[in-house]
C-alpha cells in the first residue's frame, strides 16, 4: 500500500508542461556581434587594441589606474598572488565559501591556502575569523564578495594590518562601497567575466590595480614572461627580438573576447539597474515567508547582485535544499547552488585532513542555500512565476 505523503509528493514535483525557465541564459544582442566582426575583420585576433581598450575602460570605471585582462579569473587571482612573490611555504587566508579556482590559484603557487569561517548572514568572510587565521606565514589574504554583496574590507584591513589584499571579486564588477567602486580599494582586484558574469567576454578576467609595477610583472607573466616588446613584435613598431625575463604563463586575453566586453560596457549600467529590479521583486513577492531567507543586504554598500541566493527555514520546511531544487526543476525552474563548502571536496578533505565541522557556519548555510534565476533578460513575468512556485511549494510542505 502507497502512503498518502508520497502520493501527494508526486502531484506536487509532477512534470510541467510551461516553458522551462534556466537558471542563466546570456543577454547578448547585435552589438556584440558587430564588435567581434569587426576584431575578426581588422586581422586582430589574439591580444591588440581592443584588449587595451576593455583595460582602459574597465580601469576608468572602477577608479584604478591599471587593468591587466587576462583569460579567466583564475588566472588573475593565480597572476595577483605570483605578482606578490607567494610561493611554497607561504598561507593565504582566503573562505571556504567559493568556488574551487579560489583556492586553485593559492595551490598553484605551492602555497597553503587557510581556511576561516564566513559571516552567516553576509555569507562573506568573518573579519574576526580571518584575523584568528593569519599567521607569520601568511603573506595575502582573499576575500571573497558573494553573490556581488561586497566584503566588509574596512574590517579586514583593519585586523589584517600590513597583510596584503588580493579581492576575489568574480561576483562583485558594479558594487561598491559607499562611493568606492570595487576594483581600486586593495592591492588588487580580480574580476571574473565568465559566460555567466554580470558582464561577459565569453571567457575572461581582469586585475585592477594601481601599482605599475605591480602591473607591468602582470602583464609580462600572462604572456610567458617575455619583455615588454614581445607584445609589438607583430606590427610594424615591433621585432622579432625578444627576451624571456622569468617563467610566465598563456594567460592573455584576446581581442575576439574583449570585443564582446566592450558591447557588454556599452550598456553595462542598463543590465545592473535590470538586475537590481529582478532583485527587488523577488525580494517584494517572497518577503514575509517565513520558509525562506532572502539575500542580505548592508547600508552604504552597493550590491552586484550576480546571484540571488535564497535560503529555506529547516524549521519551517519538511523539505531540504536538495529535494526543493527538484520540485522547481520539476515544475519548469532551473536553479544552481552557490557554493559547496571548499574544504568537503575530496581533494581538499585528502590533502588537508578537513573533515566535516570544521567551519560550521560554511556549511550549515550552504546546506540550505540555493541561487535562483537573475539575469538582464528574466522577465517580469517569469520572476513572479518563479516566486509563485517557491510559495506554493512552501505552503505544501510546511512543517
Amino acid at each position: 500500500m502507497k502512503r498518502a505523503g508520497g502520493d501527494r509528493r508526486r502531484r506536487t514535483a509532477g512534470p510541467s508542461t510551461r516553458r522551462f525557465i534556466p537558471f542563466y541564459r546570456p543577454f547578448t544582442d547585435e552589438r556584440d556581434v558587430r564588435e567581434v566582426a569587426g576584431s575578426i575583420r581588422s586581422g586582430w585576433l589574439t591580444t591588440g587594441p581592443k584588449v587595451r581598450a576593455l583595460e582602459e575602460r574597465i580601469a576608468q570605471r572602477v577608479g584604478a589606474r591599471h587593468g591587466v585582462a587576462v583569460n579567466s579569473c583564475t588566472a588573475a587571482l593565480h597572476l595577483a598572488l605570483a605578482a606578490l612573490g607567494i610561493g611554497p611555504g607561504d598561507e593565504v587566508v582566503t573562505s571556504p565559501y567559493t568556488f574551487a579556482a579560489t583556492g586553485e590559484a593559492i595551490l598553484y603557487l605551492g602555497a597553503r591556502p587557510v581556511l576561516a569561517d564566513i559571516d552567516a548572514r553576509t555569507l562573506n568572510l568573518d573579519p574576526e575569523a580571518a584575523a584568528r587565521a593569519i599567521t607569520r606565514r601568511t603573506r595575502a589574504l582573499v576575500p571573497v564578495h558573494i553573490a556581488g554583496l561586497p566584503c566588509d574590507l574596512k574590517a579586514l584591513r583593519a585586523l589584517a594590518r600590513r597583510v596584503p589584499i588580493v579581492e576575489d571579486a568574480a561576483h562583485a564588477i558594479g558594487a561598491s562601497i559607499g562611493r568606492r567602486p570595487i576594483g581600486a580599494i586593495s592591492e588588487m582586484t580580480c574580476f571574473s567575466f565568465y559566460a555567466t558574469k554580470n558582464l561577459t567576454t565569453g571567457e575572461g578576467g581582469m586585475v585592477t590595480l594601481d601599482d605599475r609595477r605591480l602591473a607591468d610583472r602582470l602583464r609580462r607573466l600572462s604572456l610567458h614572461g617575455l619583455t615588454r616588446d614581445a607584445w609589438k613584435r607583430y606590427t610594424r613598431a615591433g621585432t622579432w627580438r625578444y627576451d624571456v625575463v622569468e617563467l610566465g604563463f598563456k594567460y592573455n586575453m584576446t581581442d575576439v573576447a574583449a570585443a564582446i566586453g566592450l558591447a557588454q560596457l556599452s550598456r553595462f549600467d542598463r543590465m545592473q539597474r535590470r538586475r537590481l529590479r529582478i532583485a527587488e521583486r523577488y525580494h517584494r513577492r517572497l518577503a514575509g515567508e517565513e520558509a525562506f531567507e532572502l539575500p542580505a543586504t548592508v547600508r552604504g554598500m552597493t550590491h552586484a547582485w550576480h546571484l540571488y541566493i535564497l535560503r529555506l527555514a529547516p524549521e519551517v520546511l519538511r523539505i531540504g535544499r536538495d529535494e526543493l531544487i527538484e520540485i522547481l526543476r520539476d515544475r519548469g525552474v532551473g536553479t544552481s547552488v552557490h557554493f559547496q563548502p571548499l574544504h568537503l571536496h575530496s581533494y581538499y578533505r585528502r590533502t588537508f585532513g578537513y573533515r566535516p565541522g570544521d567551519f560550521p557556519v560554511t556549511e550549515r548555510e550552504s546546506a540550505r542555500a540555493l541561487s535562483l534565476p537573475l539575469y538582464p533578460g528574466l522577465s517580469d513575468g517569469d520572476v513572479d512565476r518563479i516566486a509563485d512556485t517557491l510559495l506554493e511549494i512552501a505552503r505544501r510542505h510546511r512543517r
